[in-house]
């Protein structure tokens, strides 16, 4: 990425993290702003997570949090102390539906996830399957967008679509920028293990690089990585991945990974809790802060009630903030 990209991205997602900007503006359009009252500090919907002063904003999967309902689902992932809440049941609701919830509640939904992504794929062959693709999410931006959140986390598809599955999946993704640009949602692809931008039987080396290339490829700020620190720990390091993406990534994932077998006096190889597995998770601390990183980090590991919800959050912050 040449300097003056960088330089846009990371000043364009500058704006989008300025809450009390964003909320003024969209008052003032709606003629709700007398001339003369100072930008409030508070965002139009939820909680505002930005009184933190951590540069790391902390949240969960909706689907992590074991209760009923959707209003007390978001509000148990508040009690546990999470900053906000990254949706990932978008099949359930309404963008009505979750807004209201929002208001209520007030715990910030920063974040909508593709719902059918694997299903429904934007690399697919079938022409029908990939206008159900894109159907699937144009409704997640939607979602995002009632609920105050500013972008959607998304799985391009599978490499055993083929060879041009990643032009595919640009060809259907470019027809919804104009509407990314209109509603103010970040397109985020997610690295996870569906064969592209990596050799799934190659060694622990391997670049980031055909990952970043492909996010420049389409030119626009309304594009972008939802990293996982956890899924390419088999594939690489995770601290080299993060200075390779430097700018590109907008929001983080976050679980442990163990390259150990049990018989190697490790956790059993594959995934495990944040604070277990072998990640290197200083050199990951090293390298965000290389790259500037502020913004939302969302744990996606096993769930459950308060109490355990509360340990996640602990180990957000003893991987993250030391």
């Amino acid at each position: 990425m040449s300097p003056a990209m960088s330089t846009s991205r990371r000043t364009f997602l500058g704006g989008l993290t300025t809450v009390s900007v964003a909320s003024y503006a969209q008052r003032a359009l709606l003629g709700a702003v007398p001339p003369d009252e100072e930008l409030s500090p508070e965002p139009i919907l939820g909680t505002d997570p930005l009184a933190s002063n951590s540069k790391l904003l902390f949240s969960c999967k909706y689907g992590m949090i074991k209760d009923q309902g959707l209003e007390k689902r978001l509000e148990l992932s508040r009690t546990a102390g999470f900053d906000g809440v990254d949706f990932d049941d978008a099949a359930s609701v309404t963008p009505d539906e979750l807004r209201r919830a929002v208001e209520s509640t007030g715990v910030f939904v920063h974040n909508v996830i593709n719902h059918a992504h694997w299903k429904q794929r934007l690399t697919s062959l079938d022409k029908q399957e990939r206008e159900t693709a894109v159907s699937n999410l144009r409704h997640c931006m939607e979602v995002s967008h009632a609920a105050g959140g500013s972008a959607v986390l998304i799985v391009l598809g599978r490499a055993t679509d083929g060879p041009d599955a990643g032009l595919r999946a640009q060809e259907e993704i470019q027809k919804l920028l104009p509407l990314a640009a209109k509603l103010g949602q970040r397109i985020l692809f997610e690295n996870v293990w569906n064969g592209m931008f990596y050799d799934p039987d190659g060694s622990r080396d391997q670049s980031a690089q055909p990952f970043a290339d492909y996010i420049d490829s389409f030119r626009s700020p309304w594009v972008g990585a939802y990293f996982d620190l956890g899924n390419h720990a088999r594939f690489g390091d995770v601290a080299t991945w993060v200075r390779q993406l430097g700018t590109r990534i907008v929001k983080l994932d976050i679980k442990g990974y163990s390259n150990k077998k049990a018989d190697q006096g490790g956790p059993r190889k594959g995934f495990v809790d944040i604070t277990e597995g072998d990640i290197d998770w200083e050199s990951v601390r090293d390298a965000l802060r290389e790259i500037q990183f502020t913004g939302w980090v969302a744990a996606e590991v096993g769930g459950g009630d308060l109490p355990r919800l509360q340990i996640v959050l602990k180990q957000m912050k003893q991987a993250l903030l030391g």
